[in-house]
């Protein structure tokens, strides 16, 4: 996400060997990724699950929805891993790429979802914001 440089020049270079070569533009700004996992992570998860939302949480500002445990069914993602999916998000400042990330969160379902609600909390709090 903070990658401001062309992706795929970044993964050429490396393969050709000439990475130091390469002007890779990183942004300041902060990014936080909320990882959503399926029922039963870490044990066993529950596969299957269609997931609603994911147009709505690509769609907040910022905001970049990565698959990780899914499978496209019939038209549907669903799940498919203990890892379901990774919401990231970046802006200007920690507690705005913490509301967006969130934000998407809300936008995504599947029986059975999980995450953790205290992503960068610590921080905030240092920064005397949360």
């Amino acid at each position: 996400m903070r990658l401001d440089s062309d992706l795929l020049e970044a993964f050429e270079s490396s393969i050709e060997g000439r990475v130091s070569d390469g002007v890779f533009r990183w942004s300041p700004d902060p990014s936080i990724c909320v990882v959503i996992a399926a029922g039963g992570y870490p044990g066993v998860s529950e596969s299957g699950k269609v997931i609603s939302g994911l147009e709505r949480a690509n769609a907040v500002d910022g905001v970049k929805v990565f698959h990780a445990g899914t499978i496209l069914l019939n038209g549907e993602f669903t799940t498919s891993g203990g890892r379901v999916l990774g919401v990231t998000a970046r802006a200007a400042t920690l507690e705005s790429a913490v509301a967006r990330a969130y934000q998407a969160v809300d936008c995504i379902h599947f029986e059975g979802m999980q995450y953790r609600h205290d992503i960068a909390h610590r921080r905030l709090k240092r920064q005397g914001k949360g």
